[in-house]
């Protein structure tokens, strides 16, 4: 075979195959018919497919590359069903029994009132009975200071630790700080310090639980939030103490927001155990593949 035979052979084992099809034929160019391979973009390759570039969210993009603040929710501060059932459903009985206290029979509320009030007498007859109907009524009504803090405080601790255990902070609260002010009551009639009267003094509300709650949120706010609030809280619980109007009662305030600070511990740890991520599936730690066999 000649020198030109071989060159052209050579040349045809270089050349691109053509899928044969309608447009092959002669006179025509090859990869421009239908049955022609499609072309590949430049800079890709056969069987690897381009991979896009990702572009963020438009809630996450901002002006200069920046990430997007947190979108501010002033909703969040007020209970709602299904965020904070607790608060709602407790403020809703609050507003009923707030009116049934303002329009019904003056002379029904007041029985009721008696009969709901955590005096020594009541507390020895039906301790239990008088602990939870003594806080289903606001002492002063719906505008008063503890009504509002109700809303506020215990919203933002439902949020951080869930219903259950804010009703335990609360109604704990409210139940040691009521026999912490009662009791010594008792102790001083029966040693002749006070008059029998005492035994039958009206007291029920929901001061009691709201500043403990108020000491237990304290312990869950960032350091810059946390002793300002306890500072402001304790100067007005100390000025109304200092007043001498109802001692009993303001230093049931006092002992409340204590009780509330002492439980930052255990707050904490149920706040921990909350924000816990569940553990994966193929986690060596998951029950389900304890023991499992490993090669």
């Amino acid at each position: 075979m000649s020198w030109l035979g071989t060159a052209e052979r050579a040349r045809a084992d270089r050349a691109p195959s053509v899928i044969p099809g309608p447009g092959n034929g002669p006179g025509s160019e090859p990869g421009n018919g239908p049955g022609a391979a499609p072309a590949l973009p430049p800079g890709a390759l056969p069987g690897i497919p381009r991979q896009r570039a990702s572009r963020p969210a438009p809630s996450e993009a901002a002006p200069g590359g920046l990430a997007a603040p947190p979108r501010r929710r002033p909703w969040r501060l007020l209970p709602t069903p299904a965020g904070t059932p607790f608060t709602f459903g407790y403020a809703l009985l609050l507003v009923a029994t707030s009116l049934f206290a303002e329009y019904g029979d003056p002379v029904l509320v007041s029985d009721l009132l008696q009969g709901s009030s955590t005096d020594v007498v009541h507390l020895a007859q039906a301790p239990l009975l008088v602990l939870v109907a003594s806080a289903l009524w606001i002492a002063g009504g719906m505008t008063s200071g503890y009504a509002i803090g109700f809303l506020f405080v215990l919203t933002a601790l439902e949020r951080r630790i869930g219903g259950l255990r804010t009703a335990a902070v609360f109604f704990g609260g409210h139940a040691l700080a009521t026999l912490a002010t009662e009791l010594p009551v008792a102790f001083s009639v029966a040693a002749g310090r006070l008059p029998e009267s005492s035994l039958h003094r009206l007291d029920y509300g929901i001061s009691f639980g709201v500043m403990t709650s108020i000491g237990a949120l304290a312990g869950l706010l960032p350091a810059w939030l946390r002793w300002p609030v306890l500072a402001g809280v304790g100067y007005l619980a100390v000025i109304d103490l200092l007043a001498y109007i109802d001692p009993m009662t303001d230093w049931g305030h006092l002992l409340s927001l204590a009780l509330g600070v002492a439980s930052w511990p255990l707050l904490r740890r149920w706040r921990t155990r909350l924000a816990r991520p569940a553990p994966l599936l193929g986690d060596l730690g998951h029950p389900a593949l304890r023991g499992a066999r490993t090669y």
